[in-house]
């Protein structure tokens, strides 16, 4: 027998579980509501991570993300086991909770580099608010900052460490940053825009080893035999999505390692739902199964999964958002995901920053990406969710 139940068991302290707190409210529930979280923190927003909290500029209270007052948090307290089929969980507290419907929302694990010197110190991952304090520590006084890896992360970490007076080199294994999101073209453009404000870019690359004198990292050296000195490295290869618990407890996995869910976000076993990182489900706009990392659309997630806890039975049909800032150089938006594309339609203008890149495959619109506030990003998500041909 549980020690107890609740209503509304949430399992993750990400904003996932926070949102569809918050809407459970919303819609009108008054059933009581457990988010159990394992960070330190209640829920919080994670971009800060790279960006306003790093530079110092935000504090970490303004990073949480408020949940109503009767909903009860857990934080420093782990899932240890789930029982779908019994409906219950057992904390790290050894307490038993029994729910009569849940949300899994563990997040994702950083992917780390195997590579000879990868446990030098002076090598950093971000994932959480504890992370950026310990970089920013360990970056004070120190110069040269090397960031690996081309994506989000690691384009986000240059441009803020830059503004803090870091000398900044972005190692990567494409040959232009973000390219692998915007394409080649977008791509040359974010690398004009680091390199004007004195980021290095390494392109074409891959990481070999880590060296040092002693236990602390000195340089970096890559597969062609160069090498790049540095005081302090960032890691931003990539997230695998947290499952371990969803293994355990026997649920379905997908082709991208998320826990498959149909177009509610429902997984298979009756009350139990999935959102943010570790959900792979049927998107009904796309037509193909879908995970995504970003925030915004962990929060989606979470308010129709928060809906259909309450019965409604609704499909998702979000068409994901995603915005980054690199510093206060120029912000980034976009709506998709495009899988693939075909062409790509650019208004506006590249050199000013101000522009659009609208991503076709068929004729069809699969994602919207806007710099500068330029076009119209809502209407271009109801292209999205229509599945129509483009007007041009």
């Amino acid at each position: 027998m549980a020690d107890r139940r609740v209503d509304h068991l949430l399992i993750g302290g990400g904003i996932a579980s926070a949102s569809c707190a918050t809407a459970l409210r919303e819609h009108g529930a008054t059933g009581s509501i457990l988010l159990v979280g394992r960070e330190l923190d209640p829920p919080y927003h994670r971009p800060p991570i790279t960006k306003g909290y790093l530079a110092g500029r935000e504090t970490r209270e303004e990073t949480f993300i408020p949940v109503p007052d009767d909903v009860e948090v857990l934080t420093r307290t782990s899932v240890m086991a789930l029982d779908p089929q019994a409906k219950a969980v057992t904390l790290s507290n050894k307490e038993t909770v029994a729910y009569e419907t849940a949300l899994l929302a563990t997040g994702a694990m950083v992917r780390r580099l195997q590579v000879e010197g990868a446990q030098l110190q002076g090598i950093h991952y971000l994932r959480a608010l504890g992370n950026a304090d310990t970089l920013r520590a360990d970056a004070e006084g120190r110069e040269r900052i090397v960031c690996v890896g081309g994506s989000y992360i690691g384009c986000e970490v240059a441009a803020t460490m830059t503004t803090l007076g870091r000398r900044c080199t972005i190692v990567m294994q494409e040959d232009e940053p973000l390219e692998r999101s915007f394409g080649r073209r977008v791509g040359a453009w974010v690398r004009r825009l680091l390199e004007s404000r004195g980021v290095e870019i390494v392109g074409g690359a891959e990481v070999q080893r880590f060296e040092g004198s002693g236990d602390r990292v000195e340089r970096v050296v890559l597969a062609d035999g160069r090498a790049v000195e540095a005081d302090v490295v960032v890691c931003g290869v990539g997230a695998n999505p947290d499952v371990m618990l969803a293994r355990k407890a026997g649920l379905e996995l997908g082709e991208t390692g998320g826990v498959r869910c149909d177009s509610r976000l429902a997984t298979g076993f009756d009350g139990l739902y999935a959102a943010g990182d570790v959900c792979e489900y049927d998107s009904v706009i796309h037509g193909r199964r879908l995970r995504v990392e970003h925030e915004e659309a962990a929060a989606a997630q979470g308010r129709t999964v928060a809906a259909n806890m309450l019965g409604a039975g609704q499909e998702h049909l979000d068409a994901p958002y995603f915005w980054t800032d690199l510093a206060d150089w120029a912000t980034l938006e976009y709506v998709g995901p495009a899988e693939a594309w075909d062409e790509e339609v650019v208004e506006g203008d590249l050199d000013s920053g101000s522009f659009s890149v609208s991503y076709l495959r068929d004729g069809r619109l699969e994602a919207f990406l806007r710099v500068g506030g330029f076009g119209d990003i809502d209407a271009a998500a109801a292209r999205i969710a229509e599945r129509r041909t483009a007007d041009r």
